[in-house]
């Protein structure tokens, strides 16, 4: 936790946002026994589901306990952008929304949908965030995000046991790693579960090889679309990509197999009851679905290995997150901004952490409140990397190229692992789909 000095920095604010709330982390109420939001009905809305969802309703019990409001969360799927549009059309806009990608964020203050976060909340984020954390919840000088929950995208989760029976070990390269899945396939499991049902984790898979084979330089330009997807790079990275997608002994179920499978289905097809496959590639929240839903003690039952080098590059570390953004047509601000200002402190960081399936930027959280040392480890190097996180590329695209299901990078990756056989017409597509998005 924060020592107290620290903690008095952006205390006084707070308190007077949760009635008189200890910044400390206790329930001490005002005089009289009433709290400051007492009456108060806060809605959230994120793409959470199933474990993730419940683990975050216990961050908003946590608030309600201590400020006396009510809360209610809207699960919006994968198209946040455009359940929220829909919802502020109809006026019934949530009043906080947990927003997956920086591109939707800045799409949503462009749009005149956001307020500005409080100087409170901006104080403690000062204190509590390296400094690439508050730029990705800046836009056009003013901070709009707080980025609540991290993820580690260069993870490779796999069952121990299923390892052991191939007699393979860790893969430090991308070729071995492709070595090892087709040991295991040859002992009959499969080596990959890859969850293509969800295009943005496809998305994921591509950023973790171009990240590696061709550089940070080439992997900001592209995210910012100064480089054309059609530039050779991107053609090699789908190349190598589809060296895995073609090949059907290396993927649960093969193409269609894959296609038919969600997030948490991949998981489950790893460390469920009945194992389909060896490992499941996705960032550090495969943990809390593994433990969560199939009961596997994280560091024994499922481990983890950096996402390996690609052609000779290093290995590469790529980040996401989700940020609280508060919304101008939302029907309570008071309780909305209190809400993003609780979110900034390590309290409420703690809260999920403790139950796992969860990395927080926060660097005053104590790492010790993680459950298991694996993910200890994982937060650890997180906020060790500091500025030199690489953030999701698709998430800083535009909603209608990054994060659209159905739409732009996702599906024509999508098609991509369908039939990956001609990569640069792969690479035509997405250049044109994203040069659309960038214009609009």
């Amino acid at each position: 936790m924060m020592r107290r000095r620290t903690t008095l920095i952006g205390c006084t604010a707070l308190v007077l946002a949760l009635g008189a709330t200890a910044c400390g982390g206790g329930d001490v109420t005002a005089g009289g026994g009433d709290k400051a939001l007492s009456g108060k009905t806060l809605t959230v809305a994120g793409v959470w589901t199933g474990s993730e969802q419940k683990n975050f309703q216990k961050v908003l019990d946590a608030f309600a306990e201590q400020t006396g409001a009510k809360t209610q969360f809207v699960s919006t799927g994968d198209n946040v952008s455009t359940v929220v549009g829909s919802k502020i059309e109809g006026g019934n806009a949530p009043d906080v929304v947990m927003v997956p990608q920086v591109g939707v964020l800045k799409q949503f203050a462009e749009s005149g949908w956001l307020k500005p976060l409080s100087p409170a909340a901006e104080k403690t984020v000062d204190a509590n965030f390296a400094p690439v954390w508050k730029d990705y919840g800046t836009v056009d000088g003013k901070l709009y995000g707080l980025y609540f929950k991290a993820a580690h995208k260069s993870t490779v989760w796999y069952s121990p046991d299923a390892l052991a029976q191939a007699g393979v070990g860790q893969p430090s390269t991308y070729e071995e790693m492709l070595q090892a899945g087709q040991t295991v396939a040859d002992s009959g499991l499969a080596a990959f579960s890859v969850a293509g049902q969800d295009g943005w984790t496809l998305t994921d898979w591509f950023e973790n090889v171009y990240l590696s084979q061709a550089g940070p330089d080439k992997y900001d330009a592209l995210a910012a679309h100064k480089l054309k997807w059609t530039d050779a790079s991107v053609v090699k990275a789908l190349t190598t990509l589809g060296e895995l997608f073609k090949d059907k002994q290396l993927l649960a179920g093969g193409q269609k197999g894959a296609l038919n499978t969600d997030f948490p289905g991949s998981v489950e097809k790893v460390f469920g009851p009945e194992p389909e496959a060896a490992m499941v590639y996705e960032g550090d929240f495969v943990a809390g679905v593994a433990k969560d839903q199939y009961g596997k003690a994280i560091g024994e039952d499922a481990k983890f290995y950096p996402f390996p080098a690609v052609d000779g590059g290093t290995p590469p570390v790529v980040s996401g997150g989700d940020a609280a953004v508060v919304l101008k047509d939302g029907k309570n601000a008071d309780a909305a901004m209190a809400f993003v200002e609780y979110l900034a402190t390590p309290e409420a960081a703690a809260v999920w952490a403790e139950a796992g399936g969860f990395l927080s930027p926060n660097k005053k959280l104590d790492p010790n409140t993680y459950g298991d040392v694996t993910t200890r480890a994982t937060a650890k190097s997180l906020v060790a990397a500091g500025d030199s996180v690489r953030f999701d590329m698709s998430d800083q695209a535009p909603a209608a190229f990054g994060g659209t299901k159905g739409a732009g990078e996702w599906k024509i990756l999508q098609d991509f692992l369908r039939d990956p056989s001609d990569p640069q017409r792969t690479a035509a597509q997405l250049e044109a789909a994203a040069a659309k998005a960038y214009k609009g």
